[in-house]
């Protein structure tokens, strides 16, 4: 290998060359023979804000069950899912999730609480880390750093735990972990790496294993809200087209009777956790036509994620028209708005050390702006009041030699005043500017899509997730694009998400084409011609002259994939007497790429085919056949040697290259 002049000798030797032409074999049937019999689906939506779980028998998929109510809870806000907080001792030991995990926290005194390691909206690390990887690092409240990887599987292990515990005392038998199926949600827009990273997670917890990982299905946000919303009848949602925008929050005022009436047909028992879905296409559904295009727009916590489908009948199935966009628009925009606010009033410097040293008053705040936050609408005229802590104007005091009081009263805010109750008091105007950032980007993101060519005439825009509850951004968005088609919102919206996600486990193939995020190829070798091929990549070797590090392209980003397409190519060793073969996978973003050399080029996998020991009458030019299986969020690719059939498997790996 001495010989070598190309820059990329470090990359290891790309020495294999194309044979054939590209071809694409539709081969979806030879993969599907072994489907595995669950009993049961567990769905789990792992949210930035809150999470939860909920399943369903494969007997009676129509039935889907919401988890059991969780302890704790807070004033104002309907506990269906529970905070996605997480509570570990100072030796680093599982000790808490959700409500219990925040109240114990809170409960501890502070000399002790700083040892203990809290962690709240985590979820997002996953987003805004650019290069994720198994040693990721999160930070508590404490400033105190824990893998990543350990906090996810934690987090998922508790809801594993919880929910088989819940299916063994309903079915008096315990319920093992191999008769469910389980699928985890995750945002659409989320990189290849963070979705792998939630599948090594739910490994680390116990619920599937590499050997066995159709037992767990990464499912799209988005996606799962899209499935559901195919199965609402009239009286399961609000167009808002047709009504004014409806507060979800206090059902004593402005809601219309139809609304309090029209919740699902939900069976009295068992706290009314089931729901029903009726095997049918819904109502609204039926107005839709073959080709028919609507948006989902999933508003989370976190991120806000928007995918636009298109129905292919007779079996409604969907084709996702352009790949899922979005951002970090979620509601914790508004919070960070608030925290902003805090600064202004109070100064920067005061609030960063009220965090450290008051970490669980911080977060009794914030639960109490989160409640009031849930009392924002368009039409509001009385102010709203948020508690502050007693170890909030006691430390402020100390630290400033001041009232919280003279604090208001210096600060030229002039929307927040001091109420004598202890409560910072702020008009609907101060509340509704803090949401303004967050929805602007929405609405500006959510127009920038409407400009699309792929997304001309679409029918319906569907608002689902958490902040979707907001007033404020149904009014927006109805403002904004009432006119170009109905907005339309299911009701009991924050848990959307979750039942769309159980009906998908239950019926995974209904996705038929999605769009590939990124674009896939493998490193080859091509005859060198003058003047087509950069001179530094030229290679001579046994006297024929080649062009090193080519990205031979399997599939380009945003074209179009049905699930369980495999893409073909035919490559021979380009030295026949070559024993092992090395052939490596790229990924990029970019759609134009013609070296594995480029920027933004990553290796994301490798098949190494030995061949030695085979029959040595093999042709003289050796075909190595190479497959990509596109399916769900995963990516198969394996390499096959025509002759001697010996073949060698991989799954596309982001996260350790």
């Amino acid at each position: 290998t001495s010989a070598y002049s190309s820059p990329a000798k470090s990359l290891g030797d790309p020495g294999i060359t194309p044979l054939s032409p590209s071809h694409i074999v539709k081969d979806s049937d030879a993969e599907d023979a072994v489907e595995q019999l669950f009993l049961v689906v567990v769905a789990i939506d792992f949210g930035t804000t809150s999470s939860g779980y909920a399943y369903s028998f494969t007997k009676e998929p129509e039935c889907i069950h919401v988890m059991r109510r969780w302890e704790g809870g807070d004033p104002g806000v309907s506990n269906q899912k529970t905070p996605t907080t997480i509570l570990l001792t100072p030796e680093r030991k599982f000790h808490s999730f959700g409500y219990a995990a925040r109240d114990f926290y809170h409960d501890l005194d502070p000399t002790e609480s700083k040892h203990w390691l809290y962690f709240e909206k985590f979820k997002m690390k996953l987003h805004t880390t650019a290069n994720l990887t198994m040693e990721t690092d999160l930070t508590a409240a404490n400033g105190k750093k824990v893998k990543a990887l350990e906090i996810f599987a934690y987090a998922l292990q508790f809801f594993k735990e919880q929910a088989l515990k819940e299916l063994s005392d309903q079915g008096g038998s315990d319920f093992e972990n191999t008769e469910v199926r389980w699928v985890i949600t995750v945002p659409a827009i989320w990189k290849q790496p963070a979705k792998q990273f939630m599948r090594q997670a739910a490994y680390k917890a116990g619920m599937a294993s590499p050997e066995n990982p159709e037992q767990l299905i990464i499912a799209l946000e988005p996606e799962a809200a899209s499935i559901y919303c195919r199965k609402l009848r009239l009286h399961q949602m609000i167009d808002l087209s047709s009504r004014a925008p409806v507060n979800g929050y206090s059902p004593s005022d402005t809601i219309g009777t139809g609304f309090t009436q029209g919740k699902e047909h939900v069976r009295r028992n068992r706290q009314s956790r089931t729901f029903m879905v009726e095997n049918v296409i819904g109502e609204i559904w039926s107005e839709l036509e073959e080709g028919d295009r609507y948006i989902v727009v999933d508003s989370g916590g976190g991120t806000v994620d928007m995918t636009v489908h298109q129905i292919r009948l007779p079996e409604g199935h969907l084709k996702e028209l352009y790949k899922a966009t979005g951002g970090p628009y979620g509601s914790l925009g508004v919070d960070y708005e608030f925290e902003k606010l805090l600064c202004k009033i109070f100064g920067e410097d005061f609030i960063e050390q009220f965090k450290i040293k008051r970490p669980a008053a911080w977060v009794d705040l914030m639960i109490a702006f989160e409640s009031r936050k849930r009392a924002a609408a368009p039409d509001r005229t009385n102010p709203l009041n948020i508690t502050l802590p007693f170890s909030f104007i006691d430390y402020y005091k100390k630290f400033r030699g001041h009232s919280v009081e003279h604090a208001l009263r210096k600060s030229n805010v002039d929307f927040v005043k001091w109420s004598s109750q202890g409560m910072l008091r702020m008009s609907p105007d101060a509340m509704n500017a803090l949401f303004k950032p967050t929805i602007d980007q929405i609405v500006q993101h959510l127009s920038e899509v409407f400009d699309k060519p792929e997304v001309t005439n679409v029918k319906f825009l569907f608002l689902v997730g958490g902040f979707a509850e907001s007033p404020l951004l149904q009014q927006a968005v109805q403002s904004a694009f009432g006119s170009r088609c109905r907005v339309i919102i299911p009701q009991d919206v924050g848990l959307t998400i979750l039942k769309g996600a159980v009906l998908f486990g239950l019926d995974p193939a209904v996705i038929k084409v999605r769009r590939s995020p990124l674009t896939y190829g493998v490193g080859v070798l091509n005859r060198f011609v003058e003047g087509k091929h950069p001179p530094e990549k030229l290679l001579v070797k046994d006297g024929t002259r080649w062009c090193t590090d080519v990205f031979d392209k399997f599939i380009s980003a945003d074209q179009s994939v049905a699930l369980g397409e495999t893409v073909t190519r035919s490559y021979t060793p380009a030295k026949p007497s070559q024993l092992v073969i090395v052939i490596n996978i790229y990924s990029s973003e970019q759609d134009n790429v013609s070296f594995i050399t480029e920027p933004g080029v990553k290796k994301c996998g490798t098949l190494r085919l030995d061949l030695t020991g085979t029959d040595a009458s093999v042709p003289n030019r050796r075909e190595i056949k190479t497959l990509m299986q596109f399916g769900d969020t995963e990516i198969k690719a394996m390499a096959v040697d025509v002759a001697t059939s010996k073949s060698v498997k991989v799954g596309i790996d982001f996260l350790n290259y």
